[in-house]
């Protein structure tokens, strides 16, 4: 099941945006999405893994009770599916690469609260295309903005995208962020900003951990220090008043041995996990 992306679509979108993009998904079935059928909205940063776990899912489904559901995986920076999971979009689960989003659909009653659950953690790295690897040692005052060279360094934009926050922080923490503040290229999730570097169209970028294994065309140049950020924490909730047999179904799936394996082997860590 391929799944839709909707980082082009701005926060601020109206509903419409969103039914728009989804639609078209269903569109492409022979017939009408199920009721039975679950929608869940995650983070950019775990499309390879959702996709992975989705597929596993598909093939644990009992027939004939299983036949024809179907779960459909949409992807964006996590600001932009909470706005719009707060503004009524049509998601059963939601899977956050932000405490603070899920606290912000949790304030506004948009999601079951006992539910709620911190499913995986990750770690932030500092990246270069593998044709062009950074010789640097991350720590305080370290010179990231004279390796950029006059190039730029593509980061998740933290104004609201979560991989951008924590490389802000991270940054800042380290005693860098002004210099290097105006040498950014701002992306509307972290996967855009690995795109740049992958494509050498930035010397350096900012992204987790999990995102590396996906591109043979960059480098790792090291891992931030834990310190240096807040925890990197992916939160999975139900989207209140979304609740069916299915939902609940894929949602005891995501918390299970088969999906934690597919997550470990796609480069997410457990919440809170010291490595």
């Amino acid at each position: 099941m391929r799944s839709t992306p909707i980082s082009s679509l701005p926060w601020s979108g109206r509903l419409f945006g969103v039914v728009c993009l989804v639609a078209p998904l269903f569109g492409l079935e022979a017939t009408p999405p199920r009721a039975e059928d679950v929608t869940i909205f995650a983070a950019a940063s775990t499309a390879n893994a959702v996709n992975e776990v989705v597929e596993r899912y598909a093939a644990t489904l009992a027939e004939p009770a299983g036949k024809g559901l179907a779960v459909r995986p949409v992807f964006a920076a996590s600001s932009t599916l909470a706005k719009q999971i707060a503004q009524g979009a049509p998601a059963d689960l939601f899977l956050s690469a932000s405490v603070a989003w899920m606290d912000y659909l949790e304030q506004r009653q948009a999601i079951a609260p006992a539910s709620r659950i911190d499913l995986l953690g990750n770690r932030l790295v500092l990246i270069s295309p593998a044709d062009r690897p950074l010789a640097l040692t991350i720590e305080p005052g370290f010179p990231l903005a004279d390796a950029l060279d006059g190039s730029r360094l593509a980061i998740g934009d933290p104004a609201h995208v979560p991989a951008g926050i924590y490389a802000k922080a991270a940054l800042e923490m380290l005693g860098v962020w002004t210099a290097v503040a105006g040498k950014t290229a701002r992306t509307a999730d972290v996967r855009a900003a690995l795109a740049l570097v992958d494509r050498g169209e930035a010397a350096a970028g900012i992204v987790y951990q999990s995102d590396t294994a996906i591109s043979r065309r960059i480098r790792v140049a090291g891992l931030f220090p834990r310190d240096s950020h807040p925890p990197i924490t992916y939160p999975l909730a139900l989207v209140a008043g979304r609740t069916s047999p299915a939902v609940e179904r894929f949602y005891r799936f995501l918390r299970g041995p088969e999906a934690k394996a597919i997550f470990r082997k796609h480069g997410f860590l457990s919440p809170g996990e010291t490595r």
